[in-house]
């Protein structure tokens, strides 16, 4: 087989400097180095979400979860809160951040129903699953230095139950708001005219990365199910071995070790499933869900350049005042700018994380294999027999 040139080998996602999958090495020269000014140097807000709760009613049953909020904040009322939520709270938050910061990079929400490999919709695995999601789709809007200050986010922490369903029937936000004829002027755009081409890379980045870790998903679902079936098969084979060295007693020795070899490596193949479970898998899926926000996020910021776009249009053919349409476009103009920047300066500090959870990641689970196969790698059998009795069985 020839061999791979390895100054192209997965090029895509090597580095990441620039939005091109294909220069990824290249320097950031195409972005300016935008820092958030407010970004918080000291955490300040810390938030736990626990204790989910079954609330079965004559047309539904949903989950509720306890979200415990702690702060310094002058903002806050107290330095303390506790209120209840469910699933539809925090979609509802998440939407309202989308409308108020259409080019931010949202933290992704587990998926409405079902969680890969979850076969009922509220049992114990799952429930569990979504509150680990949830907790974590909290605290990295806590931990972003323009999300943090929202004010729905604050009354999502704080509010009593009646009050922020008062909160919501208060209209709905930007976007939302701005109703099918934008939409239907962006829809009507093939490709946005004057995308800048660093958005255009981005979206090619993107595409790249969500295509790998897809990948990576699919592929660690399946790794976790096979070791899951061999695990259940080892705990049934281990004992065999034990049931017959009772009715076998010149092999009782080798019998009840090889049934010993089989109980350790049970044990630390359930402990290398379990960090498969709960440290691979959610993470990779996260940056899944990730890939997606960040399309929805590229699909906003076009749709504010195709508003700019359609203006400067209709000011070229003439079709409405002149001096309101230009105006407008000064106003789009604008506002275009601040999205463009806005996306900017949160891609390079939403690379940056990534980079460092997927990196801790692996180094951790790659840890775990070499823990995994040194600990089941050799494990001799007593000598106390004749040589042709003797017996070495490796468990690798």
């Amino acid at each position: 087989m020839a061999s791979r040139n390895p100054t192209r080998q997965d090029a895509t996602l090597n580095d990441g400097n620039s939005f091109s999958p294909l220069m990824l090495a290249s320097p950031s020269s195409m972005i300016n180095q935008i820092k958030f000014e407010d970004e918080p140097e000291v955490k300040d807000l810390f938030i736990t979400v626990d204790e989910p709760e079954s609330h079965i009613t004559a047309i539904e049953t949903f989950i509720t979860y306890r979200i415990a909020t702690k702060t310094t904040r002058g903002e806050f009322d107290s330095s303390e809160f506790e209120v209840r939520r469910r699933y539809q709270d925090f979609l509802w938050l998440k939407s309202r951040l989308e409308d108020a910061h259409p080019t931010l990079i949202i933290p992704p929400l587990p998926e409405k129903f079902i969680v890969k490999g979850m076969v009922e919709r509220f049992n114990d695995d799952f429930i569990e699953t979504r509150r680990k999601a949830l907790h974590k789709f909290l605290n990295r809007i806590a931990d972003h230095p323009t999300l943090t200050f929202n004010e729905d986010f604050k009354i999502f922490l704080t509010a009593q139950a009646w009050e922020l369903t008062s909160h919501k029937k208060q209209g709905p936000g930007l976007l939302s708001r701005m109703g099918q004829t934008f939409k239907a002027v962006a829809s009507s755009v093939r490709g946005v005219k004057n995308r800048p081409v660093e958005f255009t890379e981005l979206a090619e980045y993107v595409e790249a990365f969500g295509q790998k870790i897809s990948v990576l998903d699919k592929v660690s679902q399946r790794i976790l199910k096979e070791q899951k079936d061999y695990y259940e098969e080892m705990k049934e084979y281990g004992p065999i071995y034990t049931l017959w060295s009772a009715s076998e007693e010149d092999l009782v020795d080798p019998l009840r070790g090889v049934a010993g070899c089989i109980d350790k490596c049970c044990k630390v193949t359930e402990a290398l499933n379990s960090k498969l479970s709960n440290d691979l898998i959610p993470i990779i899926h996260e940056y899944v869900l990730y890939s997606e926000t960040l399309s929805g996020v590229q699909r906003r910021r076009d749709l504010i350049q195709a508003e700019l776009d359609a203006k400067v249009d209709a000011l070229v053919k003439q079709k409405a005042d002149k001096d309101v349409l230009k105006e407008e476009i000064e106003k789009l103009e604008d506002k275009v700018e601040c999205a463009n920047n806005a996306l900017k300066a949160d891609w390079e500090r939403w690379k940056k994380n990534m980079r460092t959870d997927l990196k801790d990641t692996f180094l951790n689970m790659a840890d775990s294999r070499i823990s995994h196969y040194e600990e089941t790698d050799i494990y001799t059998v007593p000598d106390t027999r004749t040589p042709d009795l003797q017996m070495t069985p490796s468990y690798s």
